[in-house]
């Protein structure tokens, strides 16, 4: 479709689209205005992390993308909205809530829709408190582990001093024996532990690309390692100093020897000791470090307006979608009427010039349903159809130039389009002109023209064929034109198709043309082979169409019939074209001017001899 057919659609269609669209936007407000308000209350939070102590900027970016990403997800988990509940009061259903990231940022919001205001609010206020009642818990789990380690040291340490001091005053072979022990199970536990981290130290060392929590996972492996190494070897020098002691003596005898691998003993306990509360801080100072820290930058206000429902704006959504819900099911109408429209569709489907536009015919009055049409051109001279029939009438005798129009025969596709109308009213614009014309009906299936002159069909065509009566005899004048006479088809034959091919037909044809400049002849439709035989008679044959009800497909066939018998086809003429079609009506507008009550007609020459004749002709019948 291009654009004038698009403009042309929504003329047409306009008050269907307007009032689909304006239902449609009723509808929407109607059900939208019904509906419970929803309220929706927002927080945002941030996520402060400490800066890297190394250079690895891009780990440190990616596991705060991580981290946020966790707690969006937390913030929606199952637990976190019990424990609202609880806190609440009132139920706060999954779904309730949705938490999402700000972009790439650290910051975070938290959206909650209730239906009431205040519930909303308070939700959101809620859940980001517990968030951060939850965190320092949630972040201690990978510590915890290496704090009891740490802790269970310094009291092992802080043991072990007591003892040794103990042992300074009364040193036995009983106590030296057992601290033996109990200092190879600590070298025991230490040297598994170096092992071991040693062992995973490797395994990742070996990894050809780490992701970032592994990375951190080698990182603290090397730390306890590092942490790990000096106690062993201080236990060590413990053990050695303990086996140096020998055999048990009284305390009274113990020699300078003794007492300085004692204190030399306690001295090492000393250091394990301070080490291992060191280590502990460090690891606390760690812990402080990476745990990040959750901040509310905006709380929840209460909303004063409702998110939803919005009745205007669902109403112009609603309207939209009815737009454009009738105007796709008018364009599918349009794409599957495959009826001729337009004279330009007709050019190009047909391959045929479209030589006559002829509108809708006016009736008297609106009491006037059964008038016939068949001489309305004698009845409205000044009128635009009048125009449309004389226009034809010229295109006709510019195509008979250098092919004379004596025969010019009238069908069409299909029944009910006009035929006889335009058959009727072409004759009489023809006589008209001043030259002699003969109308005759040759459809002996549903004859109409002498219903159109209101005349009777006792005898006619038919009968003049089968040699029952002669030219003279069913010839009739038309009373208001001299020039004119009409033949009607006389009584149904049960054969018209041979009759209308036999060489009578042909015979009489050829005495009618001796008698007269033009013969009409109103065939019947394309649907039988009537009008395929008198077409070869015929010196032209003019294709009747109406607008929007003659489709492509069945107006294609019936001509593929006529071009195969070299019929010659003068061109189309397009009936019944409604007031609304531009094409037809807008080329007639200037005769508006000249059709007031003076009658005073603006015409060229011709079309002055013309009406001056339809007037003599109309006056005698008036007059009676």
């Amino acid at each position: 479709m291009d654009l004038r057919q698009i403009l042309r659609l929504l003329r047409k269609w306009f008050w269907i689209i307007l009032l689909g669209a304006l239902i449609s936007a009723g509808a929407g407000y109607f059900v939208s205005s019904r509906q419970t308000p929803i309220y929706q209350a927002s927080t945002r939070f941030v996520i402060l992390k400490a800066a890297p102590t190394s250079l690895d900027y891009y780990y440190y970016y990616d596991d705060n993308q991580e981290l946020m990403s966790t707690y969006v997800q937390l913030l929606t988990t199952e637990s976190l909205l019990t424990e609202a509940s609880d806190q609440l009061g009132y139920r706060v259903q999954k779904g309730q809530a949705t938490a999402q990231q700000i972009g790439t940022t650290q910051f975070g919001t938290v959206t909650v829709k209730d239906e009431n205001p205040e519930h909303a609010a308070s939700i959101a206020n809620a859940l980001v408190s517990i968030l951060i009642e939850q965190n320092n818990i949630l972040q201690s789990i990978r510590y915890q582990t290496a704090e009891q380690n740490l802790q269970d040291r310094i009291n092992e340490a802080e043991a072990a001093i007591a003892q040794v001091q103990a042992q300074l005053s009364s040193l036995s072979y009983t106590t030296v024996q057992n601290q033996l022990a109990e200092v190879q199970a600590k070298i025991d536990e230490l040297q598994s532990q170096a092992t071991d981290l040693r062992t995973r130290i490797d395994q990742l060392s070996l990894l050809p690309s780490l992701t970032h929590s592994q990375l951190d996972d080698l990182n603290d492996k090397k730390a306890s390692l590092e942490q790990v190494e000096p106690i062993l070897d201080k236990y060590q020098q413990i053990y050695t100093n303990l086996v140096v002691l020998g055999t048990p003596v009284e305390s009274g005898d113990a020699t300078t020897v003794q007492m300085q691998q004692l204190e030399t003993t306690l001295y090492l306990y000393q250091e394990i000791y301070i080490a291992s509360v060191s280590d502990m801080e460090a690891l606390r100072l760690a812990r402080a470090q990476s745990t990040p820290t959750v901040v509310q930058v905006e709380p929840a206000v209460i909303p004063a307006k409702p998110i939803s429902p919005k009745p205007i704006q669902t109403a112009a959504l609603a309207g939209a979608v009815g737009l454009l819900l009738i105007g796709g099911i008018i364009f599918l109408i349009e794409f599957l009427d495959d009826t001729l429209k337009t004279p330009d569709e007709i050019k190009d489907v047909l391959e045929m010039p479209v030589i006559g536009l002829i509108g809708e015919l006016k009736r008297n009055s609106k009491g006037a349903k059964n008038e016939k049409f068949g001489a309305y051109v004698a009845k409205q001279p000044r009128s635009p159809v009048s125009e449309a029939f004389r226009s034809l009438r010229t295109n006709l005798e510019f195509s008979s130039i250098d092919h004379p129009l004596r025969i010019i025969l009238i069908t069409s596709a299909g029944e009910s389009e006009g035929k006889t109308t335009i058959a009727t009213n072409l004759a009489i614009v023809m006589a008209q002109g001043g030259k002699k014309v003969l109308l005759m009906d040759a459809d002996m299936r549903r004859p109409n023209v002498h219903a159109q002159f209101n005349i009777p069909n006792r005898v006619g065509l038919s009968d003049l064929i089968r040699g029952k009566s002669t030219i003279d005899d069913i010839a009739r004048p038309f009373e208001q034109i001299n020039s004119m006479h009409v033949i009607t088809s006389g009584s149904l034959p049960p054969n018209p198709a041979e009759l209308l091919g036999s060489e009578r037909m042909k015979h009489f044809l050829t005495e009618v043309k001796k008698r007269y400049d033009v013969i009409v002849i109103d065939s019947p439709p394309m649907l039988v082979s009537d009008a395929q035989i008198l077409s070869t008679q015929a010196d032209g044959l003019i294709y009747v169409v109406i607008p929007g009800r003659t489709h492509a497909l069945k107006a294609v066939r019936p001509l593929e019939e006529l071009r195969r018998i070299n019929a010659r086809l003068l061109g189309v003429v397009m009936n019944r074209i409604p007031r609304n079609r531009d094409y037809y009506y807008g080329g007639y507008n200037y005769y508006s001017p000249y059709t007031n009550h003076s009658g005073y007609h603006h015409t060229s020459t011709s079309e002055t001899d013309f009406i001056s004749s339809a007037d003599k002709a109309v006056k005698p019948a008036s007059q009676n």
